[in-house]
């Protein structure tokens, strides 16, 4: 198998070429490419590759302005910090997105992708077709939030999460340790990119995560009350329009 990695950072080129190797030690790296510019050189000088691993944000911008530029037909695996970009991957020759930092298992799973739908020809029967389709339908959740630590830029992984509140216009998120972390998205935004399964809003300024939920109260006017860990200092009430939605989710119904 004849790979091109298309990565600027060079540690990380370096780390996905080892763990490659180990998963398929008969691969053949051909190149590894820091650039936009130099990725489009490279394919119109060269036969296409088995696959590739293209990293989005580049540092002269991002690799999805490659396929503008070439017309490239090898699959891609694409890598990346961020999960923003996962739609527009798919449009182009995505065999799978993986976020950094790759995960081994993850690597060797998109990997074996590859070959299932590149090198051996798929077989479909019915139940496989239906799995097939339910699986590209189901939507993609967010799995973690970007944070500012000072100076400093980290992440809070989603299952960390016990509840996001507004404030001053504001919108906050709340760990399970007790840590409160301003965040770029809207209330109304992250209704639609957090998992329903796990996530409900109870009202205009609160969603919460079943995870955090300790105790339920009968509250005047027909809502309820909820006691959450950690606490928070102020209520968090269910307005009455979404108790019966509230009831379903807790009984494990997102309908």
């Amino acid at each position: 198998m004849k790979v091109l990695i298309v990565e600027d950072e060079l540690p990380a080129a370096k780390q996905l070429k080892k763990l490659v190797s180990a998963f398929r030690p008969q691969t053949q790296v051909l190149d590894i490419l820091d650039s936009i510019e130099t990725a489009v050189h490279w394919f119109s000088e060269n036969p296409m590759p088995d696959l590739v691993f293209m990293d989005i944000q580049l540092a002269d911008g991002l690799s999805f302005d490659i396929f503008k530029a070439v017309k490239i037909s090898a699959p891609v695996i694409f890598t990346t910090a961020f999960d923003q970009y996962t739609l527009k991957a798919f449009k182009v020759n995505s065999v799978d997105y993986l976020l950094k930092p790759i995960e081994p298992e993850e690597l060797q799973a998109a990997i074996v992708k590859f070959e299932q739908h590149y090198i051996t020809p798929p077989v479909f029967d019915a139940p496989m077709l239906q799995q097939l389709l339910q699986t590209v339908n189901q939507p993609v959740y967010k799995t973690r939030f970007l944070i500012k630590l000072g100076q400093q830029l980290s992440f809070i992984q989603t299952t960390e999460v016990r509840y996001f509140f507004s404030a001053n216009s504001l919108v906050y998120l709340k760990t399970q340790h007790n840590k409160k972390h301003l965040i770029d998205l809207s209330l109304d935004q992250l209704q639609h990119q957090l998992d329903p399964k796990q996530f409900f809003r109870i009202n205009r300024k609160a969603i919460l995560c079943i995870n955090g939920i300790q105790k339920i109260h009968p509250y005047f006017n027909s809502r309820l009350k909820i006691i959450v860990n950690p606490t928070p200092d102020f209520d968090l009430i269910v307005s009455r329009d979404r108790v019966g939605s509230f009831k379903n989710w807790l009984n494990g119904s997102t309908a």
